[in-house]
């Protein structure tokens, strides 16, 4: 039945058999875990042939004849930029390849900013007056969370199928000359795992600034992270932007992170050659050089044409699989009530759950209560703070099978009491 239309009757006895059900599973003492989008150990085990990639010192010598058990090639090894060129479409040139943590880079280059401004800073941004950013919600927390402890003031943009709603950005960044940059995670988007459209893509690049050193942070952490072979297209932000004119406007990064092993893998900074001597001088005091070996072991592991296709489709059956398997409880559970509304991606790592306004504490309330974790309430919001307390970002995939869909049948009988409970009091 539709909860929004039941009588008081109905959804007294339907709410007396949930919660029947829901003192069964609180009796079972569970510890199940959807809180983050991990992955799980099925997924890190495909990458086991990373740790006989190099064998010896012998084999450790990159095209040049590096010896990269050594120091030298500060910005990267030129095989590893190709790599990241050959699939995310930026100019080799224009990328500078690091450690295992993109997040890393996106905080580095914050702080740059803010120390040293960048290409077009009148002075560095710790001297404005006042500092503010954008922040796409649903959103990703750990990019919150950078700008928050640098003191910006957070401010949240609608999110829609297409990407932030534009004429929101638009108007904001045209007005205030303290809006510095934005947040983009632009495919399979951390929670609602949709795709930025070319137009949404176009407009960013396009806008006009009245902050002439306005960024884009531009995190397309799952570039390559579809269920199979159908795959979102993302439109190049750097060719738009050059064609735009506004090449400097754009910070590209992304990672291996989900592609290799999260803790061993390597991610990079791209953006145009300008930003780049900035970037370099910075760098060039803060370290010698990164991990030249695991970069060594990423070019070596995906030298093969395809391979790195391949891999991805290797992921993409695990994860599809699981959520494969959380989807269809959610389908089962609550189509047709009326009471929530969930994203169903073809890639990335998070969907996005939407109860009704005023019903996703307790729905984190309860599911707690019964063993189950999820992120908690508000973190996809600026300073954690849904303004409507109906979001909740749903990470499928480091559960076991069995575990997730225990784990989604705790969570969708939380849901309906929760709605319950707030329709009743009504």
């Amino acid at each position: 039945m539709n909860y929004l239309t039941a009588t008081r009757e109905a959804l007294s006895r339907e709410y007396d058999e949930l919660k029947k059900s829901y003192d069964a599973i609180c009796a079972e003492g569970l510890k199940l875990d959807l809180s983050r989008g991990k992955p799980s150990a099925e997924q890190l085990d495909l990458c086991e042939d990373l740790f006989t990639t190099l064998t010896s010192g012998a084999e450790a010598r990159s095209e040049s004849g590096l010896d990269c058990r050594n120091y030298g090639e500060a910005y990267g090894l030129a095989e590893a930029r190709r790599f990241f060129s050959e699939y995310t479409g930026v100019p080799a040139e224009n990328i500078i390849v690091c450690g295992n943590s993109s997040l890393n880079l996106m905080y580095d280059a914050i702080a740059r900013c803010l120390l040293f401004g960048t290409v077009g800073s009148p002075r560095p941004w710790c001297r404005e007056e006042r500092l503010k950013f954008l922040c796409p919600a649903p959103g990703y927390d750990r990019h919150f969370a950078v700008t928050e402890s640098f003191g910006f003031e957070l401010i949240p943009v609608t999110m829609t199928a297409e990407g932030p709603d534009m004429d929101e950005v638009e108007a904001l960044v045209a007005a205030d000359p303290a809006v510095k940059g934005i947040w983009c995670v632009p495919k399979y988007s951390n929670p609602t795992g949709i795709t930025y459209s070319e137009d949404t893509v176009r407009r960013l690049v396009s806008m006009t600034t009245a902050a002439p050193d306005f960024r884009i942070f531009w995190d397309n952490a799952y570039a390559v992270h579809a269920f199979g072979e159908e795959d979102d297209a993302l439109a190049d932000i750097f060719a738009l932007a050059r064609e735009a004119g506004h090449e400097d406007r754009v910070f590209y990064f992304t990672s291996t992170s989900k592609i290799t092993l999260p803790g061993a893998g390597i991610s990079m900074i791209a953006a145009s050659e300008a930003n780049l001597v900035g970037i370099r001088a910075a760098m060039s005091v803060q370290t010698i050089g990164h991990d030249k070996l695991n970069q060594l072991r990423h070019v070596r592991l995906f030298a093969k044409e395809g391979a790195l296709h391949e891999r991805m489709l290797a992921h993409g059956r695990v994860i599809g699989r699981k959520f494969g398997l959380l989807l269809s409880v959610l389908r089962r559970d609550l189509s047709g009530l009326g009471i929530a509304t969930w994203t169903e991606p073809r890639g990335g790592y998070f969907s996005s759950l939407d109860v009704l306004d005023g019903c996703a504490a307790r729905v984190y309330a309860l599911c707690a209560e019964a063993g189950v974790a999820l992120t908690k309430v508000g973190a996809t919001f600026p300073y954690g703070k849904d303004p409507h307390d109906r979001n909740l970002r749903l990470a499928p995939t480091f559960a076991s099978d069995e575990a997730l869909t225990k784990a989604a049948g705790v969570l969708t009988v939380a849901v309906r009491m929760a709605a319950i409970e707030k329709l009743l009091a009504e």
